[in-house]
Order: structure tokens, then C-alpha cells, then sequence
């Protein structure tokens, strides 16, 4: 099983999102029981609360239903999954401070990294000081991720993603 999660700031738009979107990719192509899916935050000022409405009520619109509760990323998070996908490089950078080891920093990588239609983005922005087009483009840049995120772990043979 691979362990996977997304990290953003506050864990209330971008990093849940992209987790709903992967566990219904993946169910889609029938891989659930492949996955381990979860998103955090690196801060903890949403800690319990539901995902924006805003991100909801656009993510509902495309058959996402967000249910996933803001957490803080924790130090076991390091050693419980085996990628961690940053949404920007602020995020990025914060995830491979925090490490424990270089090993577990390794694990961190840029959920940009895998997007195939949109190859010129470099990061996810955070749509929460924007508009409606904000949460719209952030959406379409995680379907791609994900989906190019789920077609290089399928390619990836057990065991490869996950050095201990």
C-alpha cells in the first residue's frame, strides 16, 4: 500500500481537495485498497474544521464531496507515508525543514511534479484570498496532478517509492 499525503497551509483548500480528488481517481480506476490517502496543513489555526465552503461548494459542482478535517502536519507523518506532496514551494521548503532525517526528506516532492496537460505550473496557489476562478483553476491543476500523480504510481513497481 502507498501512503500518500497533501500538504498546504491550513489544510482547508488545496491539500484536501487534492485528497478527494485522488481517492476518487483511484476508485475510479478500481486501486482504492492501493492507497493510504490523508492531508494536513503546516499550520494548525484550522485545526477540526471542515475545508472552506468555498472550495466545497466548487469541488461538489465536479462530484467531489470534501469531508476531511484540518489537521497540523506531525513529525510521524515523516515516517507514516511514503510521499509528501507540497502545494508550493513555501510548503515545499517547510516539509523538508521539518524532516527528521534526510531519508524522510526525500519523501517530500511538489504535487506540480506530476501534472501532464498543465506543465508550465511550478506550484499550486492558494486560492483563498481570490475569487471563484481561483478555486476553478486550483481544481484543474489537481485533477492533473492527481491523475499524473496515480499513472506514475501504477507504473512503479511495490516497494520503489518508499526507502527505509
Amino acid at each position: 500500500m502507498k501512503k500518500i499525503l497533501f500538504v498546504c497551509l491550513g489544510n482547508i483548500c488545496r491539500s484536501s481537495a487534492a485528497e478527494e480528488i485522488t481517492r476518487q481517481f483511484a476508485a475510479r480506476r478500481g486501486m482504492s485498497a492501493e492507497f493510504d490517502i490523508d492531508s494536513a496543513g503546516l499550520l494548525s489555526y484550522h485545526r477540526g474544521e471542515l475545508p472552506d465552503p468555498r472550495m466545497r461548494a466548487h469541488a461538489v459542482r465536479r462530484g467531489y464531496v470534501l469531508t476531511h478535517r484540518s489537521r497540523p502536519v506531525t513529525t510521524d507523518d515523516f515516517s507514516r507515508f511514503d510521499l509528501l506532496l507540497a502545494m508550493d514551494d513555501s510548503v515545499y521548503d517547510a516539509l523538508r525543514d521539518r524532516a527528521p532525517s534526510v531519508e524522510t526528506a526525500a519523501r517530500v516532492r511538489r504535487m506540480t511534479d506530476y501534472c501532464r496537460r498543465f506543465t508550465h505550473a511550478d506550484h499550486v496557489p492558494d486560492p483563498y484570498y481570490g475569487g471563484a476562478e481561483g478555486f476553478e483553476y486550483v481544481l484543474d491543476l489537481l485533477e492533473d496532478a492527481c491523475a499524473g500523480l496515480l499513472d506514475e504510481l501504477a507504473a512503479t513497481p511495490p516497494n520503489s517509492a518508499k526507502q527505509e
